[in-house]
């Protein structure tokens, strides 16, 4: 006996083990594979950027949840279009882009066909807080330079200026916010727009647009994002003010659409996230249901590798199997009858007188036919002698044997 096979040696792996392996195996793959799928649209939440979804000073995280606390529906768009709802004429759906400093007017341009639109400009510059990942230091303000080429598509000429230091400024309405007067907090480093394509909507005192639209287009920019940012609505004049903006340019009812794709936050359809989401989810739980059960089907079936035979097989029984099967093509059965007949006799006769049994073949039928007389059997071997000598076919050849087989048991009292 080898070694590997010795009695009461420890196996190096239990059972158990293996099988908590290959669940945790199993459950860790799933759940690889559900955060690879939505991994996309779990994006953003950490990221301090300027965005809706960021909650450092320069994210719209804030004026997100007063939205929300006014019954606004506020939603994180990361696919273009932003929105593909329904809504009445009244209730339009107001959609915020945030472009980054590096974004290109070409960028933009696809953001134009979707009225009304509100462009937030940046104007920090900001480095991450190396201490708390979700919040940033404040570098200063950032070139405006940049800013008339982004908005090209919208004016030929775009001048965007800054105040210097703080101040609490007032801004006038004009247009749809005829007769507005907006008191803001402290701002620091107020910017605002002008240019030949422009109309101002929000002025300050000195008469320098905030809020301008577009002349064009019904798409209006806002200069200043301190209006809507963490760290703006950190004042409530400024929070009032910025949810004037968004409330008016907005429908009566309608909902806001943040949209993060400008800022690398998209969440686009693939292959895994088409299969986790109905209907189609019907389909991959019956898809993963039957390939665990085909798998504990191969588990329970197969037992251990089964040893490779060789091509030609050694000893008696291949022997007898190999001449078998030469019988059977060449069609030759039925012509081993008689020896069948011969065999059943020598084998009834020994079991029955042994030594006294006569040697000759026909002394010997004629004796194991007496012997079935005085047992009350009414078959003679004689009869199956000729029977067998008649055979023709493989069927004959059967029918043959189970009669012998039946005599043989009641002479030799197999089937007491």
């Amino acid at each position: 006996m080898s070694e590997a096979a010795a009695p009461g040696r420890a196996q190096p792996f239990s059972t158990k083990v293996v099988v908590a392996l290959l669940l945790v195996g199993l459950v860790a793959f799933a759940g690889f594979t559900v955060l690879a799928a939505y991994a996309p649209e779990m994006r953003g939440s950490g990221d301090p950027g300027a965005h809706a979804l960021s909650r450092s000073a320069v994210g719209y995280t804030g004026v997100r949840a007063l939205l929300e606390e006014q019954r606004v529906d506020a939603v994180v768009s990361r696919s273009f279009p932003p929105h593909d709802a329904d809504y009445s004429e009244e209730a339009v759906p107001l959609v915020v882009v945030t472009p980054p400093r590096g974004a290109k007017a070409k960028d933009l341009e696809p953001f134009f066909t979707v009225t009304p639109l509100l462009i937030v400009l940046p104007k920090w510059l900001t480095a991450p807080d190396p201490v708390r990942s979700e919040r940033v230091l404040k570098l200063g303000v950032g070139p405006a330079a940049p800013f008339g080429e982004m908005l090209k598509g919208l004016s030929a000429q775009t001048t965007i200026a800054s105040r210097k230091g703080w101040s609490s400024p007032v801004l006038i309405g004009a247009g749809d916010f005829e007769g507005a007067r907006l008191p803001l907090g402290r701002i620091d480093s107020l910017q605002t727009i002008s240019g030949p394509g422009w109309d101002p909507v929000l002025v300050d005192e000195s008469g320098a647009a905030v809020l301008a639209c577009a002349k064009s287009r019904r798409v209006c920019v806002l200069a200043d994002p301190d209006l809507l940012n963490t760290q703006g609505i950190a004042s409530r004049d400024t929070a009032r003010a910025g949810l004037a903006i968004l409330n008016t340019l907005r429908g009566e009812g309608g909902p806001v659409y943040f949209d993060v794709t400008l800022n690398g936050l998209s969440a686009d359809h693939n292959l895994l996230k088409l299969l986790l989401t109905p209907p189609l989810l019907s389909f991959t739980l019956c898809a993963v249901a039957a390939a665990l059960l085909m798998g504990w089907h191969a588990m329970a079936r197969f037992g251990p590798a089964a040893r490779e035979d060789r091509e030609l097989a050694l000893g008696k029984q291949a022997l007898v199997d190999n001449s078998a099967g030469l019988f059977r093509m060449a069609g030759k059965e039925h012509e081993l009858a008689p020896a069948y007949v011969r065999l059943t006799e020598q084998l009834a006769a020994r079991s029955a007188g042994g030594e006294r049994a006569p040697h000759g073949t026909g002394e010997r039928i004629a004796w194991l036919d007496r012997m079935a007389a005085q047992r009350g059997i009414t078959t003679r071997l004689a009869e199956l002698e000729r029977e067998a000598e008649g055979a023709r076919t493989r069927h004959d050849l059967l029918g043959l044997a189970r009669r012998l087989y039946e005599w043989r048991a009641e002479m030799t009292r197999e089937r007491r």
